[in-house]
C-alpha cells in the first residue's frame, strides 16, 4: 500500500498524510454524505503515534494510513450507532478486534462511514441519519450497506476503509462504486464488536482501491480470536504474494446460472470481456453450474431475517435505545422500537419473527436451513472442477437513488449475484472491470473455496492488471 510504504520510509509523515485526507474529506463529503462523523481531533492523536512508532523503528504494514470505518462497529471513544435511532449516543467500551488490529498495525481512523440502519439494504437509502450518494454519479446509489465505506474511498477521501458484508454488503457498493471490496471466508475475521445482523453470516472485510491493498489489510484483520469462538485456525497464508502470482493454468469457471438470470446488456458484454481477458492471461476458462444459485435469495431473506429478530430482539429501551415514558413494560417495547426502527428493519424482524414463530418454524426457517446445506455442496462439487468461479457482482449498474425504494422484492434482487457466496460461507472479491456508456462503474466477481483466499487474491490480481483501468477520480467528485 503506497500510503503505508511512504510513511514506513518517513519519506511522508502520518499527520500530513491524515491532514490532507481531512482536506479532501471536507471538500468533497458535503456533496457525496460519505461519513456520519469525523474525528479529526482523535485521527490526530493515533497518527501522531503511527509516527512515533515509526520512528522508534517498528514495521507497521498500515503506517499511517486513513481508514473510514462502517457505523456498525466498535472504535473506542467514538459513537457505534448502525445508523439507527435506537442506538444514538451508544459508546461501545473497546475496539472491535478488527479496529485493534488495524490500530496495532499503524492505522489511522478519520471516522465513522454512514450505512444502511443495521446493515439492512442495498442502497445506504435505509440511514437514520442521512443520504449517500455515488461519487460517480450523484443521482445514483452507492450500493449498501456499506455504502459510505465504498463511496469514501471511490472519492479520494480515505484509501481504506472496513465494511461488513452479510449478502453482499462490501462486494455490491464496491461494484457500484468502482473499487475493490473483499468478504473473507465465514471465520476469517473475528465479529467481536461487530454489531450484529446476522450472525451465521456476517463477516468484517476491506474495501480499497487495488487488490493488492485488499489483500494487506485483510491479512492484517484475519486470523483467531480468543473473543470469538467462531473463527477459524487456519493459517492466513500470504495473500500479498498471491495477488501478484497470477493466473496461467488456473481453471477459471464461469457461473452458467449468471447468464441466465437476466443480465443488462452491458453487464452482459463486459463478462464476455472479462472471460476474453482472463483467457488472454493464461487461464483455463470454463463453464460452471451451481444448480441451486437461483434460490439463494429466497433461502437467504428467511434465515438473514430470522437470525435478525433474534438478534435484535435485545433493543428494548432498557439497556439500549430512547427511553419514552410509558406505563407498562410492553408499552415501552412498543414505543422504543416505534420510534428507534426505520421501516426496513421493522420489515424484516417481522419476516423473521414470523418464520421462527411455532407451527412456522419448520415449513421456513428449518427448510431454508436444509436448503443452504444443499447450496453449499453445490458449491463444494463446483470446485472440484475449476479453482474459482466468476460471475457479476451486480445485475445493473447502479440505479437511481428512490427508483427502487417503494419495491423492496426488486431492491432484494441486488444481491443476487452476492448472496450464494454469503450463504455458503465462501470467500468473494469484486474487482472494477470496467463501465456503462453512462459512465457507471462495473464490477466483477471472484469466488473461492471456503479458506481458498489465495486464488481468489491471484485471479482478482491478474484481471486488475489484463483491464488497466485508469485511475481517474469519479466524475461527480471532481474539483
Amino acid at each position: 500500500m503506497a500510503t503505508a510504504d511512504e510513511v514506513r520510509s518517513r519519506r511522508r509523515s502520518a499527520e500530513d498524510t491524515l491532514a490532507d485526507a481531512l482536506t479532501r474529506v471536507e471538500a468533497v463529503d458535503g456533496r457525496v454524505g460519505a461519513f456520519l462523523e469525523v474525528t479529526p481531533d482523535l485521527a490526530f492523536q493515533e497518527a501522531r503515534a503511527a509516527d512515533a512508532r515509526v520512528a522508534a523503528g517498528e514495521d507497521l504494514p498500515l503506517a499511517g494510513v486513513p481508514f473510514a470505518i462502517k457505523d456498525n462497529m466498535w472504535i473506542a471513544g467514538r459513537e457505534a450507532t448502525c445508523a439507527s435511532r435506537i442506538l444514538r449516543g451508544f459508546h461501545p467500551p473497546a475496539d472491535a478486534t478488527a479496529v485493534s488490529r488495524l490500530r496495532r498495525a499503524g492505522a489511522v481512523f478519520v471516522g465513522r462511514a454512514n450505512m444502511d440502519e443495521f446493515a439492512m439494504g442495498s442502497s445506504t437509502e435505509n440511514s437514520s441519519a442521512q443520504l449517500t450518494r455515488n461519487p460517480h454519479d450523484l443521482e445514483r446509489i452507492p450500493g449498501g450497506s456499506s455504502g459510505g465505506s465504498a463511496a469514501a474511498v471511490a472519492s479520494g477521501m480515505v484509501p481504506a476503509a472496513l465494511g461488513s458484508d452479510t449478502g453482499g454488503s462490501i462486494r455490491q457498493p464496491a461494484a457500484c462504486c468502482g473499487v475493490v471490496g473483499f468478504k473473507p471466508t465465514y471465520g476469517r475475521v473475528s465479529r467481536y464488536g461487530l454489531v450484529a445482523f446476522a450472525s451465521s453470516l456476517d463477516q468484517i472485510g476491506p474495501l480499497t482501491r487495488s487488490v493488492a491493498d485488499a489483500a494487506r489489510v485483510y491479512r492484517v484483520v484475519a486470523g483467531p480470536d480468543p473473543l470469538d469462538s467462531t473463527t477459524a485456525g487456519e493459517d492466513p497464508a500470504d495473500p500479498e504474494s498471491a495477488a501478484g502470482r497470477g493466473v496461467r493454468g488456473m481453471r477459471v469457471g464461469f457461473l452458467v446460472e449468471a447468464e441466465a438470470e437476466g443480465l443488462d446488456d452491458e453487464v452482459a458484454r463486459n463478462l464476455g470481456e472479462a472471460r476474453r481477458l482472463f483467457e488472454s492471461a493464461g487461464a483455463r476458462v470454463t463453464p460452471v453450474s451451481v444448480p441451486r444459485a437461483p434460490e439463494a435469495i429466497a433461502i437467504y431473506y428467511v434465515v438473514a431475517s430470522a437470525e435478525a429478530s433474534s438478534n435484535l430482539a435485545r433493543y428494548d429501551s432498557v439497556r439500549y435505545g430512547p427511553r419514552p415514558s410509558c406505563r407498562d413494560l410492553a408499552s415501552l417495547y412498543v414505543e422504543s422500537r416505534t420510534l428507534g426502527f426505520g421501516p426496513e428493519v421493522k420489515r424484516r424482524i417481522l419476516l423473521g419473527t414470523f418464520a421462527l414463530a411455532a407451527g412456522y418454524y419448520e415449513a421456513y426457517y428449518g427448510r431454508a436451513m436444509r436448503a443452504r446445506a444443499v447450496l453449499s455442496h453445490d458449491f463444494a462439487s463446483a470446485f472440484e472442477q475449476v479453482d474459482v468461479i466468476v460471475c457479476p457482482s451486480i445485475p445493473t449498474p447502479a440505479f437511481k437513488i428512490g427508483e427502487k425504494t417503494e419495491d423492496p422484492l426488486t431492491m432484494y434482487l441486488s444481491d443476487i449475484f452476492t448472496v450464494p457466496a454469503s450463504l455458503a460461507g465462501l470467500p468473494a472479491i469484486t474487482v472494477p472491470s470496467g463501465f456503462s456508456k453512462a459512465g457507471l462503474p462495473l464490477g466483477l466477481q471472484i469466488l473461492g473455496p471456503r479458506f481458498g483466499e489465495e486464488p481468489v487474491f491471484a485471479a482478482a490480481g491478474a484481471f486488475e492488471r489484463e483491464i488497466a483501468l485508469p485511475d481517474e477520480t469519479p466524475r461527480g467528485v471532481r474539483t
